[in-house]
């Protein structure tokens, strides 16, 4: 993409009503606009990078053999009152009627119409275990929303729905969720813990929530350090694998990590001091078994194989996809902007000419582009006839990880420059050297 065929509404002052980091950087990198307290317009830059990892996010759950479909976000009220949910869901509940006086609701989350779906066409434990996801936009009538998507009252969320025999067969899906989103979360090049949680109007009584640290979360967690030394790396999952998924999920478990509202100070205290830690964290998934809680209200039930029927075992499992962008942003940046992992980078890289209209740095910014998106890799070419300051800072302050500075005295010697991003470390390099190095990097990217 050339820049000056794009739509990106840089702003060079900060709005005044952005609290945090990734508030204050989004509407500066004209990712998004408010259109009203709490709901925002997608801009074609932060729209990117919600559709990088949204694919993220399927990549992995059908790699667990997650079945995707989809939603409606209007439902009808009559489905929940029949969980008896309704009335005690409480204010956050956009509730609306239509033209023909029947009570609707803007979904906040989908346990009930997915239950429903599940009773309407199956009926034996044969068609067991199953489980089914969509990602869909959600609405919360925050009280005060704020942060920009971090708080929002219409969010963009994956929420997947595990039916199965037993509980045991249930915790399995609950185990395989948890491994999932440890796949997940790395791939953004994030670091999220999970942490023992309370379970709110969802209920259940196994709940953990992934938490990333962050000055700026919303929640107050106790951890023990242990915990941050953690990672999933590249191991190779077999998700029916039942002693497998729970080994992974006792490993990343068994360490002291909680959010306030579970927090035990004694059993805190038993952890060394020189590892316990408390900070702040921000919630990007929350994973929930709660067995037969709609399953037996709703008439969820199945033929058991010994004559009889039994209300199936259910979790539900929900990533908070567009809040990831905030979460991703607030453990990613610098004074100067975002900084984005590559795996969730709305561009490849940046290409910058240095002499807009000189006609040999022109043809060798047009080489260049034309060289990376032959390898499969997308450019953002910052062809505008702007000075070379103002275009180092758009570059750094919509953060792609890596930018290929072109210049007359590099072009004489048949040389560009191909800079990080996060280190801010330059190497001088043939052009081609400098695509086969990108090539090199994406490629491990997407092996990952």
């Amino acid at each position: 993409m050339r820049l000056s065929r794009y739509f990106l509404p840089v702003l060079k002052e900060t709005p005044a009503d952005a609290q945090i980091v990734s508030h204050r950087l989004m509407l500066r990198a004209g990712m998004i606009r408010q259109a009203s307290a709490g709901i925002y317009s997608w801009l074609p830059l932060g729209y990117k990078v919600l559709r990088k990892i949204e694919q993220i996010v399927h990549e992995e759950q059908q790699r667990a053999g997650h079945i995707p479909m989809l939603m409606p976000t209007l439902q009808s009220a009559d489905l929940w009152r029949e969980s008896g949910r309704y009335d005690d869901y409480g204010e956050e509940m956009l509730r609306v009627t239509d033209r023909h006086g029947r009570d609707m609701l803007y979904g906040p989350t989908n346990e009930e119409l997915i239950t429903d779906i599940f009773r309407s066409y199956v009926s034996s434990y044969k068609d067991l275990p199953l489980t089914l996801y969509h990602i869909q936009w959600k609405f919360r009538d925050e009280i005060r929303p704020r942060f920009g998507v971090m708080r929002g009252r219409e969010f963009l969320m994956k929420d997947s729905y595990n039916f199965d025999l037993t509980k045991e067969d249930a915790m399995h899906a609950y185990n395989r969720h948890l491994v999932t989103y440890l796949r997940t979360y790395e791939r953004m090049g994030l670091q999220a813990i999970p942490m023992r949680a309370d379970s709110g109007p969802i209920g259940g009584d196994n709940t953990h929530e992934f938490l990333v640290l962050a000055d700026t979360g919303e929640s107050e967690v106790f951890y023990d350090s242990a915990i941050t030394e953690l990672s999933f790396g590249d191991r190779n999952i077999d998700y029916d694998d039942v002693g497998q998924c729970q080994a992974i999920l006792e490993e990343f478990t068994s360490r002291y990590a909680r959010t306030d509202e579970t927090h035990d100070e004694a059993a805190f205290n038993e952890i060394p001091a020189e590892r316990r830690r408390s900070a702040r964290g921000i919630e990007v998934g929350q994973i929930f078994y709660f067995g037969t809680k709609y399953s037996e209200p709703l008439g969820a039930t199945v033929d058991d194989g010994q004559g009889g029927r039994v209300p199936v075992h259910m979790g539900s499992h929900g990533i908070g996809v567009s809040r990831l962008l905030g979460a991703i942003i607030e453990a990613s940046h610098d004074d100067k902007g975002i900084i984005w992992p590559e795996g969730v980078t709305p561009f490849h890289c940046g290409i910058v000419n240095l002499r807009q209209g000189d006609a040999g740095t022109d043809a060798a910014c047009a080489d260049l582009y034309s060289a990376l998106v032959a390898k499969g890799l997308e450019p953002l070419y910052d062809d505008r006839d702007e000075r070379a300051g103002a275009k180092f800072a758009t570059m750094d302050l919509i953060g792609l990880p890596w930018r290929i500075t072109v210049g007359p005295r590099g072009v004489e010697k048949g040389m560009v420059e191909l800079t990080s991003r996060r280190t801010g470390e330059s190497e001088e390099m043939s052009p081609s050297a400098a695509v086969e190095r990108l090539v090199e990097i994406y490629e491990a990217v997407r092996e990952a």
